[in-house]
């Protein structure tokens, strides 16, 4: 572990997945969280009883201002359409940004986030809660070692009855079912997933076809399922997503078809099936330092400058954020559409 000193600024505390992050923060003996900005009173007051010795701040300009350069390491928690803005404040701050899932709510948005970390030369990280999931892990693992061949089948379903049913912060809520805020309903909180992992293993698509709609809540809101199909040129890929899913999950999820095999997570097993129909539990081993949460692996980036890999390079997240839009595209339009590269930007 480095002796050098990381202070941590959070920006936004309405994604819920910052209270896990605040502890892996706390756990990292050469971190510090030197300030909160967050103008809800609701998400301060569960704050102060929780850090009560961390400074608040009404906004992330009254927050740089009063501590003047000190911190290094902004992490986002806010709307998926702040990221960018917030993205670049930090940047011109002189933080490196770590920022939740997905890494923006539009395309426009993520190239400005990859352009502004380029031109900085600070780090821009995307922290998906699957890249330390162990079976994840192992999963990808051995689709990068060329245990199962060419891909050329993949799908990932993300799904739970709903972020109002199943007691997200009411903060949180708020901004998932705000179309402009989040950039969709479950398309958007959810496809991701799917379209990030198609994305660090395909690549961009040719072609993206995208379904949404309001099938099960009887109140308003933009989509509560949705679906994105890609077309590659040996390959399909599908990202479900469901807010009206009441139970758990059938079959393998994710699960990868190969010219030699195919895997899948199922039941808390990884399930490699050879040509012959036979079933093989590969062995899982548990993550170590500096693969068991976002805040580990971003530190450990910065002190030794091992690349940022996997879902979360910024890159492939930018990628999974093309696939998005073109899929965001396809569902208003009912058109087949062709994902940007960064370089016809």
């Amino acid at each position: 572990m480095s002796e050098m000193r990381w202070n941590v600024v959070i920006a936004g505390l309405s994604h819920d997945h910052i209270w896990g992050e605040l502890v892996h923060w706390q756990n990292l003996p050469n971190a510090t969280i030197i300030g909160v900005a967050e103008a809800d009173t609701r998400l301060t007051e569960r704050f102060t009883k929780e850090y009560p010795d961390v400074p608040l701040f009404p906004s992330t300009e009254a927050m740089y201002t009063a501590l003047k350069g000190q911190a290094n390491i902004t992490q986002i928690a806010a709307p998926n359409a702040h990221h960018a803005r917030l993205t670049v404040e930090a940047f011109a701050n002189g933080c490196n940004v770590i920022t939740e899932k997905p890494m923006a709510s539009t395309l426009e948005d993520a190239d400005r986030m990859l352009t502004a970390s380029m031109e900085s030369g600070l780090s821009l990280m995307v922290n998906w809660p699957t890249a330390w999931n162990p079976l994840f892990q192992a999963f990808h693992a051995s689709i990068d070692a060329g245990e199962i061949g060419t891909i050329h089948y993949i799908r990932y379903r993300s799904a739970h009855n709903g972020p109002k049913e199943i007691g997200c912060d009411p903060a949180f809520v708020e901004w998932l079912y705000d179309e402009k805020l989040n950039g969709a309903g479950a398309f958007m909180d959810y496809c991701c997933y799917g379209s990030v992992i198609a994305a660090y293993h395909l690549g961009l698509p040719s072609d993206v076809t995208g379904l949404r709609g309001r099938l099960a809540k009887d109140y308003e809101i933009c989509d509560d399922n949705a679906v994105v199909t890609m077309k590659y040129k040996a390959a399909i890929a599908v990202a479900e997503a469901s807010w009206s899913q009441v139970t758990g999950y059938f079959g393998g999820n994710p699960v990868a078809y190969g010219s030699a095999a195919s895997i899948g997570i199922e039941r808390g097993k990884l399930l490699l099936l050879s040509g012959k129909d036979s079933f093989i539990e590969i062995d899982v081993a548990q993550p170590v330092y500096p693969n068991q949460n976002g805040p580990q692996y971003f530190v450990n980036h910065l002190e030794t400058g091992a690349p940022i890999q996997g879902v979360c390079n910024p890159l492939v997240s930018r990628n999974a954020q093309a696939i998005l839009q073109a899929g965001l595209d396809s569902s208003n339009s009912g058109l087949t559409i062709h994902p940007v590269v960064q370089s016809d930007i």
